[in-house]
């Protein structure tokens, strides 16, 4: 045989790329004894390649077709039937025209046949094309078979498949197609099998969609198949459907709709014995693959045929775990507001940073909790917070314990959990005790020994290089964790969250006063990244007086900005309040808990949008007007409250209590915020020591760029620090990985089966059409949706309402300049609601799939009293 034409049995790991993904898998898939292949051979891509040499005019076509761009629908259009009628028109090559002869003559003439295209990026585990090339069946004589041999490579230019491939980022030229030809099978019964659910990703549910006659109508969606599924040897579900049409062979070639018999309508297409050998087919194909795959099977006379088998590229990976129990992973990305995918060296810094245990899949951080959920008092506590973090997972969550399939028995003698702290601190409807005595001198010192801590941190790191250096890192990070958990610090914040729900409860027991506690805590005192927000208005103070810089920073993005400000009147002083904010806040950036996303000190262009907007959208002195103005707010807040509470039965032990809860919220709730401050402070200078040691790596040609230790994980940092060596094509491949990550949704919760769950909101009180969330920031109001996915995209007008998928503190500039915020991901204490309840800011977060329901520039009403999204 030559490099043009390869029966199955021929086809191996060297010419594999020759044959394309489908036809690799089926010379594997012939390969397994107890697995049924019809018999074929493949036209390599070899052939293709020589098709388009004989042929200048396609080449000449595929010069214009590099051209385009996805939004060139009618040059698409027209290339696309170039191409294919070109393809169609011209004559095989001859050397390989004889090479299918001499194979027809072998496998027999007269046969019928199944011609399919096999693409090169096909069917492999980071990119599915399915459906995007033509097949042909029951195709008899060679002259047709050659015939749909040209129509498949010209099935490769359809207008779909080359505007899926722009979509997708490949080059036209550089995607070829290989072609098999393969003996049919005529089929009693055929359908798809799905070796974990499509819906759920239940990697122990196996799917089967069965139906009479050959599968081309169940696959182009033309019938109504039976559903089945199973787990472990046993059918769990059936949907018997009513079949009344199904696809045959003709005598002449090709296929034909025909109906079925009323009789037969009802029957089901397979019985329990054939499901289960099915079931058992599809598991040997998936452990020879390693991963679920999507399989495509025939019924001939008893016997099952493969005739397709693919990787299922859409599921999210599971953690990986070293024993066999269940396992219920919650996403930490919708803890922490940051849902992006994480690179190796952020996932490894933040796991080492952590409180508790961590794993990782999918680029993202999770966290096993089954043991707190199997233990009932603890399960409520776990319900409780996690429910005040983020609801969706809490009904997530429910769903799991109400089915009761996955979760243990609890032991009789339940071990003492960090989930205890949680408890609340009281049950009494009048008192309140906090989990640490009220002292507003508290905060100050805390905040005092973190900064002690932090110049500690500056002044030794500097001495260390190499795998010391790494050593020093490690240390530091244990001090880190021993801040974090400090009594006091901890008792600080919770006692100030207590509180805040003590008295949004209480009033609105007491009052019919909901959210109280949101105006209550309006311009407190010691909230690092409210102030972030504020201090950046006073950067546009200073700029706002020279209108030659305004009008450069308004029409640049270059990075050195700040270089070039010094040629404008009053740029000095612009570059110096800049510079002097960055040299507070420099260190955050979107997406900060990975310590290798780029920080605003490392690119300052991306402030730029913010003080543009700042400079043209406020008056001088805004943000001491802004926060006087929210401490007035709370101010009367409190007076009313205590006003009205002096008039209720016992309202003087009431008011009482309530004045106390209210000084020790506004004294304590700003500190919630510092520990992420203080985090990613040292983040910023790990980084920068470590990208400096990566210098020495760079110099020994052990990395090829300082950036690239994003992809290693700590310890393999630290090891290569250490011998200066490095595994070939590491780096490259921790690339790809990522990059494929990024193009997944992490799921809020995970099972160790796969299973993915969202969770619902379960509400009637909803107006009809309106999109549900948690209502977190107190307020109605109606304006312009802006969608925006990265911050440094901003363009807003006066009265717009920000729509992102989650706000991490690095937002907070943006929310002086909006009046309502709606994210995909938060819950009532995480950053962007405490934000938004400093600022006075409706807000309604958790709200599902909010970035692609709403549409950028529509007119919405966000109801923060009662978390509804309504479309005007």
């Amino acid at each position: 045989m030559n490099a043009y034409v390869f029966e199955f049995t021929q086809i191996n790991s060297t010419n594999s790329p020759l044959v394309g993904g489908k036809a690799a898998n089926l010379a594997k898939l012939a390969k397994i004894p107890t697995i049924h292949v019809p018999t074929g051979f493949c036209l390599s891509t070899a052939a293709f390649q020589r098709m388009l040499e004989l042929t200048p005019t396609i080449s000449e076509l595929l010069d214009q077709a590099a051209l385009l761009s996805v939004v060139d629908r009618t040059a698409i259009a027209e290339l696309s039937a170039a191409l294919r009628h070109t393809i169609q028109s011209s004559p095989l090559p001859a050397e390989i025209h004889a090479a299918i002869s001499q194979l027809l003559a072998q496998f027999g003439p007269t046969k019928a046949y199944a011609i399919r295209s096999s693409a090169t990026a096909e069917d492999s585990p980071s990119a599915s094309f399915a459906g995007q090339h033509d097949s042909y069946l029951n195709i008899v004589g060679e002259a047709a078979i050659i015939q749909q041999i040209k129509a498949c490579w010209a099935s490769l230019f359809s207008e779909r498949a080359m505007i899926y491939r722009l979509q997708q980022g490949f080059e036209q030229r550089s995607v070829s197609l290989a072609v098999i030809v393969q003996a049919m099978v005529f089929a009693s019964v055929s359908g798809i099998m799905f070796t974990a659910d499509p819906i759920t990703a239940n990697r122990k549910l196996l799917a089967i969609e069965a139906s009479f006659g050959l599968g081309e109508a169940l696959v182009a969606g033309r019938v109504n198949p039976d559903s089945y599924q199973l787990r472990n040897g046993e059918v769990v579900s059936a949907t018997i459907a009513t079949k009344q049409h199904a696809i045959y062979p003709t005598k002449a070639g090709g296929t034909e709709e025909q109906p079925i018999m009323p009789a037969q309508q009802q029957q089901p297409a397979l019985s329990q014995p054939q499901l289960l050998q099915l079931e058992a087919i599809g598991r040997t194909i998936e452990q020879h693959f390693g991963q679920p795959q999507d399989i495509e099977w025939c019924l001939v006379d008893e016997q099952f045929y493969i005739v397709q088998s693919r990787p299922i590229t859409t599921f999210y990976p599971i953690p990986a775990a070293n024993d066999a129990k269940n396992h219920i992973y919650i996403s930490v990305g919708h803890q922490q507001m940051m849902t992006d995918a994480m690179k190796p060296l952020g996932l490894a810094i933040w796991q080492l940073t952590a409180g508790r245990p961590m794993v990782h899949a999918g680029g993202r951080l999770f966290v096993d909790i089954i043991d707190d959920l199997a233990v009932p008092a603890r399960r409520a506590i776990m319900l409780d917070v996690l429910g005040k973090s983020d609801p969706l997972i809490r009904s997530a969550l429910t769903t799991l314990i109400e089915r009761g399939d996955i979760i243990p028995v609890a032991p009789a003698q339940p071990a003492a959990s960090t989930l205890d702290k949680f408890k609340p601190t009281s049950a009494d409807s009048l008192e309140f005790q906090p989990m640490i005595e009220h002292d507003p001198a508290l905060v100050t010192a805390l905040i005092a020994q973190s900064e002690h801590d932090l110049a500690n941190l500056k002044h030794t790191i500097v001495t260390k290089s190499g795998a010391e250096l790494c050593d020093y890192i490690l240390h530091d990070i244990q001090q880190l964790k021993q801040s974090l958990a400090n009594p006091q610090s901890f008792g600080v914040i919770m006692s100030a969250i207590n509180g805040s729900n003590w008295l949004n409860e209480r009033m609105d027991e007491w009052l019919g006063e909901k959210n109280a506690a949101d105006s209550i805590s309006q311009a407190v005192d010691h909230n690092i990244t409210s102030t972030m927000g504020l201090e950046l208005l006073d950067v546009a103070d200073v700029i706002r007086r020279y209108p030659a810089v305004c009008d450069y920073l308004a029409q640049t993005n270059e990075p050195n900005f700040l270089d070039q400000l010094e040629q404008f009147e009053g740029g000095s002083l612009a570059r110096q309040a800049i510079e002097a904010y960055l040299a507070k806040y420099g260190m955050r950036c979107a997406g900060e808990i990975d310590i290798t996303r780029t920080r605003w000190s490392e690119n300052p262009a991306t402030l730029l949008p913010l003080i543009v907007h700042n400079i043209k959208s406020f008056a001088p002195g805004a943000s001491h007007q802004k926060f006087a103005h929210g401490r007035q707010v709370a101010f009367n807040k409190e007076q009313e409250l205590l006003e009205r509470l002096q008039q209720l039965p016992d309202g003087a032990a009431k008011a009482a209590t309530t004045k106390r809860v209210i000084d020790l919220i506004r004294s304590f709730i700003g500190y919630r915020e510092y520990p992420k401050y203080h985090i990613v402070s040292r983040y910023f200078v790990y980084k920068q020591a470590l990208l400096q040691a990566a210098e020495v790596l760079v110099q020994a040609k052990v990395l090829r760029d300082k950036t690239d230790i994003a992809y290693l994980t700590f310890a393999e940092l630290h090891e290569v620090l250490r011998t200066q060596q490095l595994a070939d094509q590491l780096i490259e491949q921790r690339k790809a990985e990522h990059a494929q990550f990024q193009k997944l949704t992490p799921p809020r919760v995970l099972t160790s089966d796969g299973e993915l769950l969202n969770g619902s909101y379960q509400r009637s009180d909803v107006p009809a059409g309106a999109l549900m969330g948690l209502a977190v920031s107190a307020g109605v109001v109606e304006g312009r949706a802006r969608v925006m996915l990265q911050m440094e995209t901003a363009t807003l007008e006066a009265g717009d309402i920000l729509v992102t998928r989650f706000t991490d503190p690095s937002w907070t500039p943006l929310f002086v300049a909006i009046q309502g915020l709606v994210t995909e991901v938060g819950g009532l204490m995480t950053h962007g609601a405490v934000i938004a309840r400093e600022y006075g800011l409706p807000a309604v977060v958790g709200v599902a799939d909010a970035t692609k329901r709403i549409r950028d520039g529509q007119r919405i009403r966000l109801n923060g009293n009662t978390g509804t999204i309504e479309m005007l």
